[in-house]
């Protein structure tokens, strides 16, 4: 269990830092054309590593029409939002508002999955909006001046929070590292010919011929995205969904490091101030403190 505890540390550093080497990528790359290679070479790495661990199969009909509807959200849509978000805000934007995604699976599932709505959680809400209002604002002073980037990011994670609801739904039979290797190769084509419908050129591509920006590519869709999600999906089997939530805030404050040591971007007064309530947010919100104080409990009494 702790090499899991371990593992999941791993994964939440590779994905705070993250949000730094897509900032980098799509200021020297069409946002689009970027995503859709990027996350194209990430899904081709996961179902190779599918094969190699013997749990490769193709598809049937119905799943293919499953993997299509999911990938919609989960892929196509939240990558674009993420990359043009990118283009048009901070890192240290972006990486406070993405910490929201837990909080936004659990809002979505109050309202799509019935699951119960306690006081706690209704605090932990409003926290997290609360923080995330502070970080837009910071430094802007008005609401009339919020980035179309922060609203671009925080599209990003409605989508994604709504592809899980639909993965509850559709209740998939595949093995979720499976899933989310078709999924991905199937939502980077839809987003790779979205970019050319917008006039994306083909031949920025050979931009990331260059080693750094080459090597930071690398690093995003392989150890990112690849390796990164089929290591969550796992993991969160492991763990469970409310201390995975408690991981996800580490997400948020490897992002914010990542984008000052990396982007040379200034962490202010009220970054500070939007990340400790995000994280109270997520804390309350996604059900991480009731879990928390239920397994205390347990042990307390020996159940």
């Amino acid at each position: 269990m702790k090499n899991i505890y371990f593992v999941l540390l791993l994964v939440m550093l590779f994905w705070g830092l993250n949000v730094s080497a897509m900032k980098v990528l799509v200021v020297n790359v069409d946002p689009l054309l970027l995503q859709g290679i990027r996350v194209f070479t990430a899904g081709i790495a996961v179902l190779v590593i599918a094969y190699f661990m013997k749990i490769f199969r193709l598809p049937t009909k119905r799943e293919i029409l499953i993997i299509f509807y999911i990938c919609i959200f989960n892929v196509t849509a939240h990558h674009i939002f993420i990359a043009l978000g990118l283009k048009n805000t901070s890192g240290v934007n972006a990486g406070l508002i993405l910490g929201m995604s837990p909080l936004m699976v659990m809002m979505l599932s109050v309202i799509f999955l019935g699951k119960e709505l306690t006081f706690l959680k209704v605090f932990g809400f409003i926290l997290g909006f609360v923080g995330v209002a502070v970080t837009t604002l910071a430094g802007s002073g008005s609401i009339a001046s919020i980035s179309i980037g922060d609203l671009l990011i925080l599209f990003g994670i409605v989508t994604q929070a709504f592809s899980f609801i639909m993965i509850s739904k559709l209740n998939p039979n595949f093995d979720p590292r499976l899933l989310t290797g078709y999924m991905l190769v199937l939502g980077s084509i839809f987003i790779f010919l979205i970019g050319l419908v917008y006039g994306a050129e083909v031949s920025q591509i050979a931009v990331l011929f260059n080693w750094k920006l080459g090597s930071i590519f690398i690093f995003s869709a392989l150890l990112c995205t690849a390796f990164g999600h089929m290591v969550y999906n796992f993991a969160i089997k492991q763990v469970g969904p409310a201390e995975s939530a408690i991981f996800m805030n580490l997400n948020t404050f490897f992002a914010l490091v990542g984008a000052a040591i990396f982007l040379n971007e200034v962490i202010t007064f009220y970054h500070g101030i939007g990340l400790v309530l995000i994280v109270g947010g997520v804390l309350f919100g996604s059900g991480a403190v009731e879990y928390m104080a239920v397994r205390r409990k347990e042990k307390k009494y020996g159940l």
